[in-house]
């Protein structure tokens, strides 16, 4: 009788699984400003200079799309500068070492990607994107050269414009994936990881080393809600 009792003393029903987080959603609309290490890698020997390590601010916004539950599309615009000069060796532009320089080129990285959001728990996310981007450069002669070197330059910087902006070379399609985590209702903090493809590889017909062109970037996000 005892045991009867007890059995009937327990809630019927009762919940033997624990309560996975719940779902969140994505907000209507996020923004975000960006810290990032940019690596432009090289395999020129010695008829250049190393690839640039760079740093780089950013700004992005995104919005739910409101036919596509939790997708949204985001726009970002990223600044980056650097030297180049331009070898007639190779035919094409290289980096450059400020003593080596022929022009100061000032990048900016607009994209546009699809964002999507998958929710690991109460204060953790997963955050993968990728979409079309463009490099936008401003090419100017380096500052500090004069006489024969400035001459030098200014004809080094006209034919780095033109080779940037020939064929194609601003189109790079960029993925990226990242981890923010919930610091208030309003903020997130997170890890981004981007990879830039320099696709107008397919059509210029450029004899290239296999790494020339690829980008890699990785930083700090942080989300105003």
């Amino acid at each position: 009788m005892f045991f009867v009792s007890v059995l009937t003393a327990l809630p019927l029903g009762a919940e033997t699984t624990p309560e996975l987080p719940a779902k969140l959603p994505a907000e209507k609309f996020t923004l975000a400003f960006r810290g990032s290490v940019l690596i432009f890698p090289e395999d020129n020997g010695l008829d250049s200079d190393s690839g640039p390590i760079l740093p780089s601010a950013g700004i992005s916004a995104a919005w739910l799309l409101p036919l596509v539950k939790s997708l949204q599309i985001e726009l970002s615009l990223d600044f980056y500068g650097t030297y180049y000069a331009y070898s007639y060796k190779l035919d094409r532009t290289i980096p450059a070492n400020p003593e080596n320089r022929s022009a100061f080129v000032i990048g900016s990285i607009l994209g546009v990607q699809a964002l999507k959001t998958f929710p690991l728990t109460d204060t953790l996310r997963l955050r993968v994107y990728g979409g079309p981007a463009a490099d936008l450069r401003i090419c100017l002669i380096a500052d500090g050269l004069e006489g024969e070197d400035e001459k030098d330059a200014s004809k080094q910087t006209s034919d780095i414009a033109a080779y940037f902006w020939g064929q194609g070379r601003w189109f790079m399609p960029v993925i990226g994936t990242g981890m923010d985590f919930t610091v208030t209702e309003k903020l997130r903090m997170g890890l981004d990881l981007r990879v830039w493809f320099p696709i107008y590889r397919l059509w210029t017909g450029e004899s290239l080393p296999s790494i020339e062109g690829w980008r890699f970037g990785a930083g700090l996000r942080f989300s105003v809600l």
